[in-house]
C-alpha cells in the first residue's frame, strides 16, 4: 500500500488530553471520511497513479496532495491539468469514482482503527453527520461497507456545494441539514483543508492525524485539540452544559 506520509506524529506539534470543556454545549459531530473513518486515501492515489500510468504519465504524491478535501469539480481540474489529460473533468471524476467504488466492493475495507466504534458511541449521544470531500457514490459506498449507513444522520459531500474545503460550505450545509447552529458543532478531521474548513465554519475542530496521510506541518496549531485516537473524545460529555 502506497503511504503518503511517516506516521501519525509526523507534522504533529501537539497532542492534547481531551477534557469535559472540549465538548461541553455540543449538539452534533460533524466527521470527515477518508483518513477520519476509513484509512483509503492510499487508495486514492493508487487509482490516480493507475489511471494516469494507462496514459504513460506520471502521478506522484505532491499531486495526490493538492487534490485532498478538493470536491469532484476541482480534482479531476487539477488532475487534467497537472496531466495535460484529453479528457473532459467530468469523464476523469467518472472513471476515478468508478474505480473507488469498485475496490469498496471487491476489497476488504482499511478502517481506522477503533473509529467506526468511537462514531457509533458518538452517535448514540448526540446527531452525526458525514461531511466529506468524496464523491457521493464512494461515501454511499464507503459507509455501506464500514456498516457505518444507520449511524449518521445525514451524509453532505462537498459535490452538494458550491466550494471544497478548506472552505467552509460542507461544514455549514451540514449544521443546516441538522438543524443545528455551527458553534454547537464538533469536526473531526485529519487533515490541513479539513482543519481549516470546520474553523471557518465557526466550529470547533479536533485533528485526529492518520497514519498513511500525515496532515503536514503547522495543523496542530490550528486545530482546537489533537486526539491520538477518536476513542479518546469525552463521549460522555457531549450536549452538557457549556
Amino acid at each position: 500500500m502506497v503511504r503518503l506520509g511517516a506516521g501519525p506524529a509526523r507534522g504533529v506539534g501537539r497532542v492534547t488530553t481531551a477534557d469535559a470543556d472540549l465538548v461541553a454545549g455540543i449538539e452534533a459531530v460533524l466527521f470527515d471520511l477518508d483518513g477520519v473513518l476509513v484509512d483509503t486515501e492510499p487508495w486514492w492515489h493508487e487509482v490516480r497513479v493507475a489511471w494516469a500510468a494507462a496514459r504513460g504519465r506520471p502521478w506522484r504524491e505532491e499531486d495526490s496532495r493538492l487534490c485532498m478535501g478538493r470536491n469532484s469539480r476541482e480534482w479531476s481540474e487539477i488532475m487534467r491539468e497537472r496531466l495535460g489529460a484529453a479528457e473532459t473533468p467530468f469523464a476523469i471524476e467518472q472513471a476515478i469514482v468508478a474505480a473507488l467504488v469498485a475496490r469498496y466492493a471487491s476489497e476488504p475495507v482499511p478502517l481506522v482503527a477503533d473509529a467506526p466504534a468511537a462514531a457509533a458511541r458518538i452517535g448514540a449521544r448526540v446527531p452525526v453527520a458525514i461531511a466529506s470531500s468524496a464523491h457521493p457514490a464512494v461515501i454511499r459506498a464507503a459507509i455501506g461497507a464500514a456498516g457505518l449507513a444507520p449511524v449518521f444522520s445525514t451524509i453532505v459531500s462537498s459535490d452538494d456545494v458550491p466550494r471544497g474545503k478548506p472552505a467552509p460550505d460542507v461544514y455549514l450545509e451540514a449544521a443546516r441539514r441538522l438543524g443545528i447552529a455551527p458553534a454547537r458543532c464538533l469536526v473531526i478531521e485529519d487533515s490541513r483543508n479539513g482543519v481549516l474548513a470546520g474553523r471557518a465554519a465557526g466550529m470547533r475542530v479536533v485533528l485526529v492525524p492518520n497514519a498513511s496521510v500525515a496532515p503536514g506541518p503547522g495543523v496542530a496549531e490550528i486545530a482546537d485539540a489533537v486526539l491520538e485516537r477518536l476513542a479518546d473524545l469525552p463521549v460522555a460529555s457531549l450536549g452538557a452544559s457549556a
